[in-house]
């Protein structure tokens, strides 16, 4: 039997207007389709009935699958003969494990492909008003993970360094450590006034934003309740929320 693909997807931020068109058709066409749950109702729903679904999970500390089990699987349906379509939220090799997947591909001697998607880090702060970007404000931007595997011997992230960094600072899945990680910037020497956005299930209906600084912004998202899937961004760019005004997203 002749293996099947694997396409190693994301799906963007959430907007389904926002998905590649080569993730779209790859929708209609697949065999199967492992899914994690960022992606949202809106884009799950374009999985015609036909098509295998397996859901991955995948929220932090909420796995329906381990990341083993998740590389088991796919390679398990390829070598069936079947073309999977493996559907990550915003893009598969931006903090989404997509080049573990990869490895786990190549070690089996299955084909596959990358399909780049719209990363949350840029969606996410443009529907929010907030350009990462700007010439008056910040010339560069780093991403950075706010979940760091918690069996790494020590953290992969300098804190100096980056409270010393002179652009726009973009954390994923910060949430949960959110306190945590303002108290090292704060610590290192980072400005306290520094502005601050949390961007809740940005590009989608739902979205929700709530802007501080770096001395009171956990404090907000706790009177707030803000929950995951939300994206920090730190940074002067912050400011122009309040000028260019948030995208009203209707689907």
């Amino acid at each position: 039997m002749t293996a099947g693909k694997v396409y190693l997807a994301g799906s963007g931020p959430g907007d389904p207007d926002l998905l590649t068109v080569k993730a779209r058709r790859l929708i209609d066409e697949v065999d199967v389709v492992v899914y994690d749950q960022l992606p949202g109702k809106a884009i799950l729903d374009l999985i015609p009935a036909k098509t295998e679904k397996i859901d991955a999970g995948k929220y932090a500390g909420n796995h329906t699958l381990t990341q083993d089990e998740i590389n088991a699987v796919i390679v398990e349906k390829a070598k069936e003969g079947k073309n999977v379509l493996r559907l990550k939220g915003g893009d598969p090799y931006v903090f989404g494990r997509g080049g573990e997947e990869a490895e786990e591909l190549v070690k089996a001697g299955i084909s596959f492909e990358v399909v780049p998607g719209i990363t949350s880090a840029v969606a996410a702060p443009a529907y929010a008003g907030i350009p990462i970007t700007h010439r008056d404000s910040n010339s560069m931007v780093t991403f950075i993970t706010g979940h760091e595997d918690p069996t790494k011997d020590e953290s992969g992230l300098d804190w100096n360094l980056l409270a010393k960094f002179n652009g726009t600072l973009v954390i994923f899945m910060g949430v949960k450590m959110l306190a945590r990680n303002c108290g090292e910037l704060l610590k290192y020497g980072m400005d306290p006034k520094t502005p601050v956005a949390l961007i809740e299930r940005g590009t989608r209906p739902d979205q929700r934003v709530t802007i501080g600084q770096l001395d009171n912004i956990a404090r907000l998202a706790e009177e707030r309740d803000v929950k995951a899937p939300a994206l920090t961004v730190i940074g002067n760019v912050v400011n122009l929320h309040d000028i260019l005004g948030e995208q009203i997203v209707k689907w």
